[in-house]
């Protein structure tokens, strides 16, 4: 579903803006998850794999999205999270809590050991201790998962100049920029801070018709400071739209922003995609609290 996004301020600009709302596709399993996991799922039924094994840090997305879908389809599975000081705390955890009760196991490792996690000495240690576990990548993105992203754009979204996605792993993007039409502009937001994902997703994409926009990671992954918090609580008030500040809160900010300044030209529509990822807020506003910041409003 496309909604319409009407901010005050902005109709002088005389741009449209749209949000394909995908975070409404699954309670749990929402949006860009549920397409990176779709046919990843469907290869390990074929060869008939009984467990899932995949990474992530404490209030990943992914981890409770794989939790929940192997949960809904029948699959073993193990997480393994980066972090061993999380051992004794994971429970006061909503992310982690949340995938445990949907049957997850989790092993936590030191982040020096999480970082091996790509290497095949950890591989083939993971694959004899939890006896041949289908692998998914941290963040999801292979080859399947961008397949999956391919079916985010409809032929509805032909009409769009600019289409708009938050960036991670690059999987999302990825499959976006494959499916787009050759008149779409592709603009991913990219929720890291670097130029290395170019790159990656140079690996799988087919056109040249995208660019990353870098000026709104905010200091980093998982970085957040009051102006973003303001904005995506202003922005649901004003939308009844909400937002994660990891993701899509950047990229609609990054938007916003751009049209402002007239990066736009006139009678422009863009669409800008909901890729989920809510449940995170609650895990965000237990760090907001600490820091003695403004929370999320949930």
């Amino acid at each position: 579903m496309n909604q319409r996004v009407e901010i005050p301020g902005l109709d002088s600009f005389e741009v449209r803006l749209y949000l394909k709302r995908d975070d409404l596709l699954h309670p749990i399993i929402s949006g860009n998850k549920l397409r990176k996991l779709k046919y990843n799922l469907q290869r390990a039924k074929k060869e008939k794999y009984t467990k899932l094994l995949t990474f992530g840090g404490a209030y990943s997305n992914h981890i409770l999205a794989v939790a929940c879908a192997g949960h809904e389809h029948g699959f073993e599975t193990i997480g393994i999270i980066r972090g061993e000081e999380l051992q004794n705390q994971w429970k006061d955890n909503p992310t982690l809590k949340r995938a445990f009760a949907y049957g997850m196991q989790l092993d936590f490792v030191s982040r020096e050991e999480y970082r091996e996690k790509n290497t095949k000495r950890f591989v083939e240690v993971l694959q004899t201790k939890y006896e041949n576990p289908m692998i998914l990548p941290e963040g999801g993105t292979n080859a399947l998962a961008v397949k999956g992203c391919m079916e985010i754009l409809t032929e509805e979204d032909a009409s769009f100049d600019h289409v708009c996605c938050a960036v991670g792993t690059g999987g999302t993007i990825s499959g976006v920029i494959n499916a787009s039409e050759q008149h779409h502009t592709v603009l991913g937001f990219p929720a890291l801070k670097g130029d290395f994902l170019k790159a990656d997703i140079a690996t799988f994409v087919k056109r040249d018709n995208w660019n990353l926009i870098s000026d709104y990671h905010f200091g980093g992954y998982g970085k957040v400071n009051e102006v973003l918090v303001n904005f995506i609580n202003t922005f649901k008030k004003e939308t009844d739209i909400p937002l994660d500040p990891v993701y899509t809160g950047k990229m609609m900010f990054g938007i916003v922003d751009l049209i402002q300044k007239g990066h736009f030209q006139k009678g422009s529509k863009i669409l800008a995609i909901h890729t989920g990822g809510l449940q995170g807020n609650i895990g965000m506003n237990q760090r907001l609290k600490q820091r003695k910041m403004p929370l999320l409003e949930i």
